[in-house]
């Protein structure tokens, strides 16, 4: 938002000037963003005084949809089989770790409540090679498995991976600096 009324701002100021020996005829501030006292964001449009609320109390879909995205619980998404699965075989620290598990495009995901710098670990490789194992039991002749930290800054970040019948170890491995 506030990259937006800067854009107005500079084309408001820059555009008169960029015409050769014309002086600016009349310059608009842009609005600035403010916060209310609820802590919603609120910004005046150019040419009125009137304030625009961008967040509603209520939770929107897009809410809802952005928590499944984060893969913070089980969701709409969840492959039932695999969780019923995990719950089933394993009751230990590794497996509280799982928040979510998912199928997509093929690929066997599993979110976890692990940070993102816990790539490689011990926890992640252990829930790899689980999630293998059950690919196995389904029969699966090209397993993916993606094991995935917590949402943060960078999304859902793989900690451990198998990415066909050619990979066996679930290591993520990192290309060399050049």
């Amino acid at each position: 938002m506030g990259v937006a009324a800067f854009a107005v701002g500079a084309v408001v100021v820059a555009g008169p000037l960029s015409r050769s020996g014309a002086a600016p005829e009349r310059v608009v501030a842009a609005p600035t963003p403010q916060a209310s006292p609820a802590g919603e964001l609120t910004v005046a449009s150019v040419g009125t005084s009137e304030k625009k609320k961008t967040k509603s109390k209520k939770k929107s879909k897009r809410d809802k949809k952005a928590a499944e995205e984060k893969a913070s619980g089980p969701s709409k998404y969840t492959d039932k089989k695999a969780a019923a699965y995990f719950r089933s075989r394993w009751n230990d620290k590794t497996a509280k770790r799982v928040k979510d598990i998912r199928t997509t495009g093929g690929y066997l995901r599993i979110y976890t409540n692990l940070p993102e710098n816990a790539g490689n670990s011990k926890t992640a490789i252990t829930l790899c090679k689980r999630g293998l194992e059950y690919l196995a039991e389904r029969g699966e002749p090209n397993p993916v498995v993606f094991v995935q930290a917590r949402f943060g800054e960078n999304g859902n970040p793989v900690l451990a991976n198998i990415l066909g019948p050619d990979d066996d170890d679930c290591r993520i491995t990192y290309p060399k600096p050049k």
